[in-house]
């Protein structure tokens, strides 16, 4: 019988795909702390932590959550159009590859899983900290389960369809 290694069985997660080999100090993240921080200022400054247009959203009372969710989706498949087109590499000159990745019915139970537990709590799991941040601290509990569910998700992964 063959021995499957970590790479075989991590075969669809996209760190063992794009990888960085590069060992930076650990002051060299400080750009991406300062990115995450400047993303939840825009989130909270665009609405888009708020429980109340996350329910507009789901009761289908207002656009502003699909306006701000579908510039994400346009914006993404541009940028990766573009990356493709003109062989981009990242700032450290490393390629940037995209592998065909194979439809299946587990990700059907994971969306609407995601999707449930989105408009049961009006938040998902980017804008939880900001959210946390602004002094929602009812949503530690919603971050404390999201942690949870990874956990149990880690757990079972071999027996899920995949």
């Amino acid at each position: 019988m063959i021995k499957e290694t970590e790479r075989d069985r991590r075969h669809q997660d996209a760190v063992c795909v794009n990888e960085s080999k590069l060992n930076h100090k650990w002051y060299h993240n400080i750009k991406y702390l300062i990115t995450g921080i400047l993303f939840g200022i825009l989130f909270v400054k665009a609405e888009v932590i708020s429980w109340f247009r996350i329910q507009e959203m789901f009761r289908l009372q207002s656009f502003h959550m699909y306006g701000i969710i579908g510039s994400a989706v346009l914006v993404g498949i541009i940028s990766v159009t573009l990356i493709k087109k003109f062989k981009v590499k990242t700032i450290y000159g490393e390629p940037i590859t995209f592998t065909p990745k194979k439809f299946n019915k587990g990700q059907i139970y994971g969306g609407l899983i995601f999707g449930f537990g989105w408009a049961i709590t009006g938040a998902c799991p980017g804008p939880l900290f900001a959210q946390i941040g602004t002094g929602a601290l009812a949503v530690s509990i919603t971050l404390l389960s999201a942690v949870a569910g990874t956990w149990v998700y880690g757990y079972f992964r071999d027996k899920l369809p995949h």
